[in-house]
């Protein structure tokens, strides 16, 4: 569920130092090698930076389906697209399954993607400098 919180930078701010910290732990990897891990190293990144772009402006997703809810709340208040939407709920039972199951992604997804999480890492960025 969404719920209204205490705005906290100083977390949001924490949030975002931790996403690019594993960003650049990301750059000394492997991709093709690891690619599950850089999944779930892409998703965490991601989680992050929407957690702080919410928690700067007072608001948190929490409970059964918090992630869930997460993407949905980011992609409709911030435009992001239905495509976007659906790639990031893709992204997001990809890594549960890899968490919970250990399910195995291929390389070529992560090449294949490896653009566009970039660019979704590039818009949340820009869009939590602007608050």
């Amino acid at each position: 569920m969404i719920i209204k919180v205490q705005k906290d930078a100083q977390k949001a701010r924490m949030l975002v130092e931790m996403a690019r910290i594993t960003l650049e732990r990301l750059k000394e990897i492997d991709s093709e090698k690891y690619p599950s891990n850089t999944l779930t190293d892409y998703y965490d990144i991601i989680h992050k930076l929407m957690e702080a772009l919410t928690l700067s402006e007072g608001i948190k997703a929490k409970g059964e389906g918090a992630h869930q809810e997460l993407i949905e709340y980011i992609c409709k208040i911030y435009n992001l697209g239905e495509s976007t939407r659906i790639f990031l709920q893709d992204m997001r039972e990809y890594r549960n399954r890899i968490a919970y199951e250990g399910f195995m992604i291929n390389k070529d997804y992560i090449n294949s993607n490896k653009k566009r999480v970039q660019e979704i890492i590039s818009s949340l960025l820009k869009l939590i400098k602007i608050r």
